[in-house]
């Protein structure tokens, strides 16, 4: 009974018409492009190679850092052969070239140390029978550092009796010279991140409102960020004004580079923002490690970034006060100006905005 009543159900239909043809290749791939599955499957092969990226970069720049091209001041008896034999011994120990600079007097080099051209100075005295060696910890406490470890190794190599004396000691709250560098990162990572959510939570900005909340968390940020790091850790004497509109102008023109980015690559624009500000622009800042001890070309390369340029002004205010460069301010503003212009050109396809209808670039 049981087979013939198996027998007597209802065969399925075959399939028939559209809904029941297997689809081809094409449509499952259309299917699949407008499925969120297609960027999460980017994102997951974007997120790896980034963090193998963030890894080297900051491996290849900081983790092992080696004297290059160290500017040094020579002063005194300039043809001295016991100063030759000194200066040749120094380069052996550091295992670095010295790229000597000779000044008649030694308060002519020590100038230079203020407006940070040079990193050290060596004072021959008594026709080589001695050298006083000046560092600067505040130019970079590795580059001093390395020059203090191998002063007694090349005095005990040599027989010329050295005496070290550091011209600009860090402050006591920060020892090793990283607060600088924190206080930097801190801007530029919450500078882009701003512009970040002003894109995702108020998407309806138009272009004028959106640079205007961009300066209005950037100054509200990094009076935030040298208040802390001043009056509540008491880590840096801050010098106070300066170091906020430091902070500020980082913050401002870090957030709009994304806004840049962000008008031309839309959801994309993380990548580019990151990998210029982040993978290349911290480790080649000079903040954790002085430029003479990073790869020349990273050293140089990071002086005309966001970064760079923020920790170069920042360490003049605080540790060189009345040596002021112009070159970091300009870098910064370049880079805000650059970027607020290329958005404000093309304002009509940043994915931002409240119009009905799109804008479109002024009429030449």
């Amino acid at each position: 009974m049981s087979s013939l009543h198996e027998q007597e159900q209802p065969r399925p239909h075959p399939p028939h018409g559209e809904h029941g043809r297997a689809p081809t290749k094409a449509e499952r791939w259309t299917s699949y492009k407008k499925s969120p599955f297609l960027p999460a499957c980017v994102l997951v092969v974007i997120l790896a190679a980034a963090a193998a990226l963030f890894a080297a970069s900051y491996t290849y720049s900081m983790a092992n850092p080696t004297p290059h091209n160290i500017p040094t001041g020579v002063t005194g008896e300039r043809d001295a052969a016991r100063r030759s034999a000194f200066v040749g011994a120094m380069e052996k120990a550091l295992d670095a070239e010295l790229d000597l600079k000779h000044y008649a007097t030694r308060a002519a080099a020590r100038k230079a140390i203020d407006e940070q051209r040079i990193f050290a100075v060596l004072d021959v005295r008594d026709k080589g029978a001695r050298v006083e060696l000046d560092v600067s910890s505040a130019s970079g406490v590795s580059v001093a550092q390395v020059f203090s470890e191998a002063a007694p190794v090349v005095s005990k190599k040599t027989g010329i009796p050295v005496t070290a004396k550091d011209l600009h000691p860090l402050q006591s709250g920060d020892p090793r010279g990283l607060a600088i560098f924190y206080i930097s990162l801190a801007a530029v990572i919450i500078g882009f991140v701003g512009a970040i959510q002003l894109s995702v939570h108020a998407r309806g900005l138009n272009p004028a409102e959106r640079i205007a909340f961009t300066v209005i968390y950037a100054l509200f940020g990094g009076f935030a960020v040298a208040a802390v790091v001043d009056w509540g850790l008491g880590a840096l004497d801050l010098p106070f004004v300066e170091s906020w509109l430091i902070l500020a102008l980082t913050m401002f023109s870090c957030g709009m580079v994304f806004t840049m980015f962000n008008t031309f690559f839309h959801r994309w624009a993380m990548i580019p923002t990151w990998g210029l500000l982040v993978l290349v622009g911290n480790p080649a800042s000079g903040g954790a490690v002085a430029p003479p001890l990073l790869p020349t070309f990273v050293g140089r390369l990071g002086q005309w970034l966001p970064p760079g340029a923020s920790v170069n002004a920042q360490h003049t205010a605080v540790y060189f006060q009345g040596h002021q460069h112009a070159f970091p301010f300009l870098v910064l503003a370049g880079w805000g100006l650059v970027s607020s212009g290329l958005f404000w050109f093309w304002r009509h396809k940043h994915p931002g905005g409240r119009g009905t209808q799109p804008l479109h670039a002024a009429a030449v």
